[in-house]
């Protein structure tokens, strides 16, 4: 071989070689970079018709698949709620009954406000009734003797966030988070004696499967609503008892108001509808929280 053909050949070699280097660095990088094996889920009520008045029936989330597992798997932000002690509850949305049969949940939203909610407590003891109270944390930290007064008189406290934000849905997870955690954290707080927030209820129904795994996860259960009174719009007394008696079909969780408002026409409306109830030979309850919910 001559010295030229020598000199080639180590040439090609040089350049086979840098080559082969550039494949392997090349291939090294790609089998390093992770995939994303659990992306964010679209909003869970993205398909969701809502009124134009703005508020949500809660009971169309409640008919979403069911099958999200409350598995602690985080979410778009790759944050997860720490579990709560205990049995993991179901993250479905609830609306169904404890006492099952035709008993009948009532729920108060968007207190406690220091003028309605002791007259809500009043018509509540007067019909010997049993409600589940759905607080604003920073409503529930101005007036913590009201949720003292909840807690002792035995209803339920329920979570229903830090700013009423019926737009939450479409925020970050982390935002959810906070706003869901901060409320149960102030609530409780103000309840005071170990007393313990045991549902979520998203604003306007604007639950996702990221706030929902976060409440059970927290010992929360998301609670929604069959009968929308209305109430909130002030439509009169006469109104609201007739929303009840025309929705008292589609399920057993009725939505009332002790805050956001004038609540007047709520508190006659409320006492209507209790008797109303009595005469029909409906019983009261909380809504399920460790079951599933068979509706």
């Amino acid at each position: 071989m001559t010295r030229t053909q020598k000199h080639g050949l180590r040439a090609r070699l040089a350049v086979g070689a840098s080559a082969a280097a550039v494949a392997a660095t090349i291939w090294g990088v790609t089998t390093l970079v992770p995939v994303d094996d659990h992306p964010t889920a679209p909003p869970e009520n993205a398909a969701r018709q809502t009124p134009t008045d703005g508020k949500t029936d809660g009971k169309t989330d409640g008919k979403t698949d069911g099958k999200t597992p409350a598995d602690g798997k985080p979410g778009g932000d790759g944050k997860s709620a720490a579990p709560a002690p205990g049995p993991q509850l179901p993250d479905s949305i609830a609306h169904a009954s404890e006492s099952g049969g035709n008993a009948v949940n009532i729920t108060i939203d968007d207190g406690p406000d220091p003028r309605w909610t002791p007259q809500v407590l009043e018509v509540l003891a007067k019909h010997g009734v049993k409600a589940t109270f759905c607080m604003i944390g920073p409503q529930a930290k101005a007036h913590p003797d009201l949720v003292k007064r909840v807690v002792a008189a035995g209803h339920r406290l329920c979570d229903h966030t830090m700013n009423h934000d019926t737009a939450m849905d479409k925020k970050p997870v982390a935002y959810q988070q906070a706003q869901i955690l901060d409320a149960k954290k102030l609530i409780e707080e103000a309840a005071g004696g170990g007393a313990k927030v045991e549902y979520y209820r998203a604003p306007g129904g604007a639950f996702t499967p990221d706030s929902r795994r976060i409440a059970a996860a927290n010992g929360m259960r998301p609670l929604g609503w069959n009968v929308d009174t209305k109430d909130f719009v002030k439509p009169g007394a006469a109104a609201i008892v007739d929303a009840v008696k025309r929705e008292i079909g589609n399920g057993p969780t009725i939505l009332f108001h002790d805050g956001g408002g004038d609540r007047k026409q709520t508190v006659t409306a409320l006492d209507q509808v209790l008797a109303w109830l009595k005469d029909q030979g409906r019983p009261t309850g909380f809504p399920v929280r460790t079951a599933p919910d068979p509706s």
